[in-house]
């Protein structure tokens, strides 16, 4: 059982006879009145966000997840197929699991695999940067290097991000997991 005051991103509860993940919180202490904190919880399994307020006094029941490396191999049509490097043991993710991150998945890339406290997979945790190649970009304009925004561009993997002008098709560029947006060019 943890407290809110144990409250932290990343951290997954018993609610609702659902797994939550929390994504947002904020303590707040009102002038007049108890303490209370508001979280946004994800539902591990659909993905639905919802808020919620705990009071400070309220218990939580924290969900004890494993993360295990695995590396992901490909994907079949109908799974996500990841490798436990150690044991050379294949598991079928589906896409459901996966969620957003399909975008980022790289061939070999290794991953942290949660796994919940009955061995059931809750999702993965990507790299902070992957690499990938630019697939299709607005082609360079002489004069737009002065301007602060950039322009639209895909990734071999169909992950959409805005890129400064210079880039070209065929560049293979690092991207930050968490935020979707360009870092650098490799």
């Amino acid at each position: 059982m943890a407290t809110t005051s144990d409250i932290r991103n990343g951290m997954i509860i018993d609610f609702k006879n659902g797994l939550y993940e929390i994504v947002e919180f904020q303590h707040v202490k009102p002038g007049k009145g108890a303490a209370f904190v508001r979280t946004k919880l994800k539902n591990i399994r659909t993905g639905k966000v919802i808020d919620n307020t705990f009071r400070t006094s309220e218990k939580l029941d924290e969900v004890r997840v494993e993360k295990h490396k695995k590396e992901y191999l490909y994907f079949d049509g109908t799974f996500y197929v990841f490798m436990d490097s150690t044991t050379y043991e294949q598991l079928n993710v589906p896409p459901e699991t996966i969620g957003n991150a399909e975008k980022f998945l790289v061939d070999n890339m290794e991953v942290a695999m949660k796994l919940g406290p009955t061995g059931e997979i809750l999702g993965i945790e990507l790299p902070i940067v992957v690499e990938q190649a630019i697939e299709e970009c607005e082609p360079n304009v002489r004069g737009n290097s002065a301007s602060v925004s950039g322009k639209k561009a895909t990734t071999d993997r169909g992950l959409d991000l805005t890129v400064p002008f210079f880039i070209e098709v065929g560049d293979k560029v690092r991207i930050d997991t968490r935020t979707g947006e360009y870092i650098e060019r490799v």
